[in-house]
């Protein structure tokens, strides 16, 4: 028996006990994360498996992207989370349809002219009693994922809220959910609402692994024509992602930080981790211990 046939011997061993396909060693790390890595082989093929895995994920996230929001479940999911004001303001972008905001993302940024006459109404009469400027206007848009905000907003928010309510209480405007909206939708929001910080949250653009992500979004002073660079953001909040709880403290901690320094953006650092990164960096490398 040569080597050669010897080791065609043992691959086609290898073939059988694994139902042709050929494992990868690398897939054992598939228990800590949800990338696609050692798929393994069929031959010279990926095995039909990790093919039909992958056009799931495929329909799925355009599923993400083209499912409409549910309006009424969100606005009753919204009213039961703000104790404070349970009034919730339904809002539409520019953008009058789904193929529009995708191919104007200009449109998706600005309220149509009945959503922001409702909001001055609403501020009209709130003057007329005895409301003064907001601390935080809350802003839920569905973005690219209404499935990430269908998940996602209402339990984030309950969280925030039972985390802020620990410091100093905040007077907050009523939620306001928008259709078609994208990021800088909350700067319009924020400025007719008189509110001193909006927080956006957003369904961000579905991954292959990630059709449910919600992003957040801090913008201090909101008024129309800022820039990204003057908004913090928090990225990948669902339960496979960055917990609720999790979330929940950073945006609590950007908070408080914009109150105090009157600024968000580049100039303000998300420093809730900071404890770790210096233990990290305190720690030797096992490849370096003697």
């Amino acid at each position: 028996m040569t080597a050669d046939f010897k080791s065609n011997d043992l691959a086609n061993t290898d073939h059988k006990n694994n139902g042709n396909v050929v494992h990868n060693p690398w897939r054992d790390l598939r228990q800590f994360t949800d990338a696609r890595i050692g798929l393994g082989r069929a031959g010279i093929s990926l095995p039909t498996s990790e093919m039909l895995a992958f056009q799931l994920s495929h329909a799925q996230a355009r599923d993400a992207v083209n499912f409409p929001l549910d309006i009424n479940e969100m606005k009753a999911k919204l009213a039961t989370v703000n104790t404070a004001n349970a009034r919730v303001l339904h809002l539409h972008s520019q953008a009058v349809d789904r193929v529009t905001y995708l191919q104007r993302p200009d449109l998706g940024r600005k309220l149509n002219e009945n959503s922001r006459q409702l909001l001055l109404d609403f501020v009209a009469e709130q003057q007329q009693s005895t409301q003064e400027k907001y601390d935080l206007a809350i802003v839920v848009a569905d973005g690219l994922s209404s499935l990430a905000v269908q998940k996602n907003a209402a339990p984030f928010i309950t969280e925030l809220l039972s985390q802020l309510s620990v410091n100093k209480p905040l007077t907050f405007a009523p939620i306001t959910l928008v259709e078609q909206g994208r990021v800088a939708i909350g700067d319009d929001i924020g400025e007719l609402l008189n509110a001193q910080i909006v927080m956006v949250l957003i369904g961000e653009r579905p991954g292959l692994s990630s059709p449910d992500s919600l992003g957040l979004y801090l913008t201090w002073e909101p008024k129309t024509g800022l820039n990204d660079s003057l908004r913090n953001c928090i990225s990948n909040i669902r339960p496979a992602g960055l917990p609720y709880i999790d979330a929940a403290r950073r945006a609590a901690y950007l908070l408080n930080e914009a109150k105090t320094l009157k600024l968000t953006g580049v100039n303000l650092k998300d420093r809730t981790q900071d404890d770790v990164i210096e233990h990290q960096q305190s720690s030797r490398h096992f490849l370096n211990a003697e």
